[in-house]
């Protein structure tokens, strides 16, 4: 059977996609938007205390502000948890994959 030259000829032309480069500020950018989103969290979560006094006090005159200062927090809390329990989850795949 002759040999194929064809595919001789294009095999050289033909590069193998490398791995992409990771930038070095990847890792401190990650963990600025975490504490952030952090401290984003103890913020409205404050906001929602303090309206929540303020309403048990007498001091509010609109109760919705608070009710949604509330939700915010709220809302906010579940995501953190959510990514939290991602990354976590993650952790524990990568170590069972090097086990």
């Amino acid at each position: 059977m002759p040999p194929i030259s064809a595919i001789d000829a294009i095999s050289p032309s033909v590069t193998m996609p490398t791995a992409p480069t990771r930038a070095a500020g990847d890792d401190a950018t990650f963990a600025q938007s975490i504490t952030g989103a952090v401290d984003e969290l103890r913020s409205l979560q404050s906001t929602s205390n303090e309206l929540a006094v303020a309403a048990v006090t007498g001091d509010l005159d609109d109760i919705h502000s608070a009710m949604i200062a509330s939700t915010r927090a709220s809302v906010t809390l579940e995501l953190v948890a959510a990514v939290r329990n991602k990354g976590v989850d993650a952790f524990n795949e990568i170590m069972r994959m090097q086990a």
